[in-house]
């Protein structure tokens, strides 16, 4: 039953809950007053009306409450007063330590402890008094004790209340901006994985597409039959290692876990003849230097895709920007660090190389594992060089 009427009560607006609890304090005042059962200093001479009268005039102020409770609580102060006057009775010590628990709790920060400290300091003061002008100490501290719980506990019971609140208040403020962050690494999260998937289907596509494209092309001008059927071989082979590569970014994308990205075997840089492979039947010849091969370097799976994703890239451009010239793949391995270099003559009509996606994702894949790439203008045409450490590897994302 009292569940049932606290959910009736918490429902009603704010201002009709400081109705019905106006009606309560004055009713339940009104019986105590017309049982008698209110005495707590009477002088025993006071008309019931009297009593009443004031209880409705401490009762009215309640009203503000939630809105201006110091105001309510200084036209309190008048009516207690008067039954001060009267006798000191219960009902107007209890509808007043609710003026004092609204002033706590609803007032300003400030206001609000300076209550807290004058409370108990006016329970002390109140005591020295009642022990110095009350002629016998056994009655005063008996009002003492009467009167100090209708001043300490609604204050003690409001501050308390505060406090509780001020931590919710804190605490939901602190998920809130738990939550922000968490959908802000979410966010992160999904950018990084788009911009990786970006950086690979440019490689894997563009890379072997641009290489079909010119060997197509050049298929169309030759005569000879075994040349023809040898590009064209090239052909098939770049578009197969396309659908491969692509293939397995799809069961990437499609996987609940990551054990599938394990079970993936990446390119790596001993695969580095199919490239110039490609690159020989598009008509680009091709120096290879690899010093790993003799030094038996063991690289990082990081390393080792990255190095390929840049020799990639790297070919690529020299075939869409200088068809039909020479160029040289150099590998050395000196002090923990690879360095990869690709250079290629320029063709007459062309003065840089790609300045596009391409060079964005090689600077990007080497800077991820904590290399350093340089493409630009060189001696013999067009260079680009990749630094890449072998050791101390940690987690990265290509």
């Amino acid at each position: 039953m009292t569940s049932i009427i606290s959910s009736v009560f918490r429902r009603l607006p704010k201002e009709r809950q400081d109705q019905v609890i106006v009606l309560g304090y004055f009713v339940l005042g009104s019986v105590l007053y017309l049982t008698g059962i209110y005495p707590v200093l009477d002088h025993g001479d006071a008309p019931i009306w009297q009593r009443i009268a004031l209880l409705f005039a401490i009762c009215v102020p309640l009203l503000l409450r939630r809105k201006a409770p110091l105001l309510g609580m200084a036209i309190a102060v008048l009516p207690l007063a008067g039954d001060l006057a009267l006798g000191l009775s219960a009902p107007i010590l209890i509808v007043f330590g609710d003026h004092l628990y609204s002033a706590v709790l609803y007032s300003s920060r400030q206001v609000s402890r300076t209550i807290a400290v004058l409370g108990p300091m006016c329970v002390l003061v109140g005591t020295a008094l009642a022990l110095a002008l009350v002629p016998s100490w056994r009655l005063a501290i008996f009002l003492v004790v009467a009167v100090a719980p209708f001043i300490v506990i609604p204050v003690w019971w409001a501050a308390n209340i505060r406090q509780h609140r001020a931590l919710l208040a804190s605490e939901r403020a602190a998920s809130e901006q738990l939550s922000r962050i968490a959908e802000l690494d979410r966010k992160a999260a999904v950018g990084a994985e788009r911009a990786r998937m970006a950086r690979d289907l440019h490689d894997v596509v563009a890379g072997h597409l641009s290489a079909i494209a010119i060997q197509s092309q050049a298929a169309m001008s030759l005569k000879y039959p075994e040349t023809v059927s040898k590009v064209l071989a090239s052909v098939r082979e770049n578009s197969v290692s396309a659908l491969t590569e692509m293939r397995a970014i799809i069961k990437l994308l499609r996987a609940e876990d990551a054990a599938t990205e394990d079970n993936v075997s990446p390119p790596r840089l001993a695969e580095l003849s199919k490239l110039i492979e490609s690159a020989t039947a598009a008509g680009i010849h091709v120096e290879v230097h690899n010093a790993l091969d003799d030094a038996g370097v063991e690289l990082p799976a990081a390393v080792d895709l990255a190095a390929y994703r840049i020799a990639q890239e790297a070919l690529t451009n020299a075939i869409k920007h200088a068809p039909g010239a020479r160029a040289s793949v150099s590998i050395r391995h000196s002090e923990g660090m690879i360095t990869l270099e690709i250079s290629n003559e320029l063709a007459e009509e062309t003065t840089s190389g790609d300045t596009g996606i391409g060079l964005l994702n090689m600077r990007e894949r080497a800077t991820a594992i904590g290399g350093s790439l340089f493409a630009g203008p060189a001696e013999r045409g067009w260079l680009v060089r990749a630094v890449l450490p072998v050791e101390k590897i940690g987690a990265v994302a290509l």
